[in-house]
C-alpha cells in the first residue's frame, strides 16, 4: 500500500507515519518544504501528481492559543488546504484519511463525545477544523475523520515534553484538574490510522467519522502526575482549576471521547496511554 501523507518534519503523528514505512507499506512524506497549504495549487499538483493508494492529512495548525490572533492563517491550513485535499482526492478516487480534535465539540458535561454528536466550538482553532471535516465530507470522495486528543510523542511540542522541562527545573508544579480526557500516543494514532487505510483500500469500508483516544480518561493533572512518576523525577503536582491557569482560547473541560464505533468497525481498541507514555520516555531516555 503506498500513502501519501500531508505532514511536516516535525509533525508528531506525520514522523510516526514516516517510522511505519516498509515492504507492505510505502509512505511519502510532504512537508511545507514540498507542499505548501497557505499556497492555492500546490495540493491538487501533488495529488495529480502522486500514484498513492490513499492519502493521510497529518499537517494542521494547532497551536491553540496564537489561532485566536491568526485566524486567517488557522482558516487557510485547518479548512481551506483540506477542501482542496477533499476536492483533488475525489476527482482521482483516492481515500483522504483526516486527523481532527475533540475542540470541535463545545466541551462541557461528562458524558464521552460520540462522533456524529453536533460539533459546537469554543475557540478560533476548533471552529477550523470543524469546517475542515465539514469541506472534507462534502468533497464527495472516500473519507475518514479520525477525531483525537492530548496528542503526544517524543517529539515536537506536546505536554509530556513539557512536563519534563518544567520538571528539570521546578519541585512543584500546578496543573488543571477539571479538563479531563485521553491523552494519546501518536504512535498508537499512526497504527490506527493504516489500519483504517488498509480497509478503504481494500473497499471493505465506507469510511466516516471516527474517534481515538487513549484510556483511561484523567486530567492533565493525573497526566502529569503519572509522568514524573515514570520518569522517576522528584516533582509534586498542584492540582487546580482553569479559572487559576487563565489561557488565550477556551479549552475544553469536556474531552471524553466514545470510540466505539472504531472498535466495531475497525477492532481498534483504546490503547492505554501509560504504555504509550512508558515508550515516549524509553525514546527519550527520561526513565531513571
Amino acid at each position: 500500500m503506498k500513502v501519501l501523507v500531508f505532514g511536516g518534519a516535525h509533525g508528531q503523528v506525520a514522523t510516526s507515519l514516516r517510522r511505519q514505512s516498509g515492504n507492505r507499506i510505502q509512505i511519502q512524506s510532504l512537508g511545507r518544504d514540498s507542499v505548501d497549504f497557505r499556497v492555492g495549487g500546490q495540493i491538487t499538483a501533488a495529488i495529480q501528481a502522486t500514484d498513492a493508494d490513499v492519502i493521510i492529512n497529518a499537517a494542521a495548525y494547532t497551536n491553540v492559543d496564537k489561532a485566536e490572533h491568526q485566524p486567517e492563517l488557522a482558516e487557510q491550513i485547518n479548512h481551506l488546504a483540506v477542501a482542496e485535499i477533499g476536492r483533488a482526492a475525489a476527482m482521482r478516487a483516492i481515500p483522504v484519511l483526516h486527523i481532527s480534535t475533540d475542540y470541535v465539540f463545545f466541551g462541557t458535561g461528562e458524558t464521552p463525545w460520540r462522533p456524529h454528536d453536533p460539533t459546537d466550538p469554543r475557540s478560533v482553532y476548533g471552529a477550523s477544523k470543524a469546517r475542515g471535516e465539514q469541506a472534507l465530507a462534502q468533497a464527495g470522495g472516500c473519507f475518514a475523520i479520525l477525531r483525537t486528543s492530548w496528542v503526544f510523542s517524543a517529539g515536537g511540542q506536546n505536554f509530556v515534553l513539557a512536563m519534563l522541562r518544567l520538571g528539570d527545573d521546578e519541585s512543584i508544579v500546578r496543573v488543571v484538574k477539571d479538563q479531563i480526557g485521553g491523552p494519546t500516543s501518536a504512535d498508537d494514532i499512526a497504527r490506527a490510522l493504516l489500519t483504517i487505510a488498509q480497509r478503504l483500500v481494500a473497499g471493505r469500508s465506507g469510511g466516516g467519522v471516527y474517534h481515538f483516544s487513549g484510556a483511561p480518561d484523567c486530567s492533565w493533572a493525573e497526566f502529569a502526575h503519572e509522568i514524573f512518576t515514570q520518569a522517576g523525577r522528584n516533582v509534586r503536582v498542584v492540582p487546580i482549576l482553569s479559572e487559576d491557569y487563565p489561557t488565550v482560547a477556551i479549552r475544553p473541560r469536556n474531552s471524553r471521547l466514545d470510540c466505539a464505533s472504531l472498535e466495531q468497525e475497525f477492532g481498534i481498541f483504546r490503547p492505554d496511554w501509560r504504555v504509550g507514555l512508558a515508550n515516549v520516555l524509553q525514546q527519550l531516555g527520561a526513565i531513571s
